[in-house]
């Protein structure tokens, strides 16, 4: 009998799993609903899904395999309104939301009805949102988290690697507490402290507009994540509220302490720190996937000549390398100029940097 998936929420990740689900599993019918209509309609004319529904709790009763690849808060009135109505034995349901604890809680009412939740966390993705870029290779090589309870039987969390396996991501178990911490301090702490800055350097801008000239070189580039959804990020910080206060209440005693050794002039302890992040800095994995979103960057010295952009850009062309952003960096110490060329996988930056580099550009990347 053919399988059944329905997928609840048509954005970059739902669509993505979904490109991964039917390449790997060709039999099975996806079933794709979307609060936006017309999500649901690019989803179908794109081939992502197989139909779509206006009535997800309706076909849920047939469904094999339920990913409510949506918003934390939206997930988890999702879960409610799942555990009223008769579910399919032994279906799965699974989530990709950024904190787990809450929703593997409130999952666990279906498991009680001979249902199985297994929260799960793909930590990828694009610069790119919506459906249109869903992209079958959007989680290789990335960390899926996946989040079991006690109750959860192994074979369960085998038969959903099983479903997912179209990812070729590498699958690691946490339990949902450890998960919100970890992912608190690496990823949901970073994104809080980026805003933060973004913010003061805006207030000292109304004062100081030559503020935001300067900042529009490094300083935009370190807070990049600040340019993430905030409806996402609000529920993010609900949801792992107590984690981040803690974290919170830690960066302020680190930052109290950086302030004393500058009040103090103690410049043997100034460089003890910068070494110190420094050495931990350059022991972290190089090239591999984690919490935060990977930024494959390249950067390309560029004489000051009429059409140099559209010769590197053509280069890359002939390579059928697809570029997803290109900024021009006017200043730069000791060179004329430099573009910033952005890529879909590490794999296609290293395809440009010698591509170009055959036809003498000198490029560089940042690890």
């Amino acid at each position: 009998m053919r399988k059944q998936v329905l997928l609840i929420g048509l954005g970059l990740i739902g669509g993505s799993l979904a490109l991964t689900i039917k390449k790997e599993h060709p039999d099975c019918e996806i079933v794709g609903y979307d609060v936006e209509m017309e999500a649901g309609k690019l989803a179908l004319s794109l081939q992502v899904v197989d139909r779509i529904t206006d009535n997800y709790l309706q076909e849920a009763g047939t469904s094999d395999l339920i990913i409510l690849a949506t918003p934390v808060q939206s997930a988890i009135a999702i879960i409610e309104e799942l555990s009223s109505i008769a579910l399919k034995e032994n279906c799965l349901i699974t989530d990709v939301g950024s904190t787990k604890a809450t929703i593997v809680q409130k999952g666990e009412k279906l498991t009680q009805k001979g249902v199985y939740f297994i929260g799960g966390h793909p930590m990828a993705g694009s610069h790119k949102s919506g459906v249109t870029a869903s992209n079958e290779r959007l989680f290789e090589n990335a960390f899926y988290i996946i989040t079991p309870t006690k109750n959860t039987p192994t074979s369960k969390v085998i038969q959903l690697q099983n479903w997912l396996r179209g990812t070729k991501a590498r699958f690691m178990e946490l339990d949902p507490k450890d998960h919100d911490k970890f992912t608190g301090m690496i990823s949901h702490l970073p994104h809080v402290i980026a805003s933060a800055l973004v913010q003061q350097t805006g207030e000292m801008g109304k004062e100081h507009p030559v503020v935001s000239q300067l900042a529009a070189g490094g300083f935009r580039d370190i807070t990049r994540i600040a340019s993430a959804s905030p409806s996402m990020w609000r529920d993010i910080l609900l949801q792992n509220k107590q984690i981040l206060l803690d974290l919170l209440k830690d960066w302020e005693e680190g930052m109290k302490g950086i302030r004393q050794i500058i009040e103090k002039e103690d410049g043997e302890a100034i460089y003890a720190f910068f070494e110190n992040a420094k050495k931990l800095r350059d022991e972290l994995p190089v090239g591999e996937k984690g919490a935060l979103m990977p930024f494959n960057d390249l950067y390309v010295d560029v004489p000051d000549h009429p059409g140099v952009i559209s010769d590197v850009t053509g280069i890359l062309a002939e390579e059928k390398i697809s570029i997803t952003n290109i900024r021009i960096i006017e200043a730069r110490e000791d060179i004329m100029g430099v573009l910033r060329l952005s890529f879909r996988s590490k794999e296609d930056l290293l395809k440009a940097k010698e591509a170009l580099e055959n036809h003498m550009y000198e490029t560089y990347d940042t690890p």
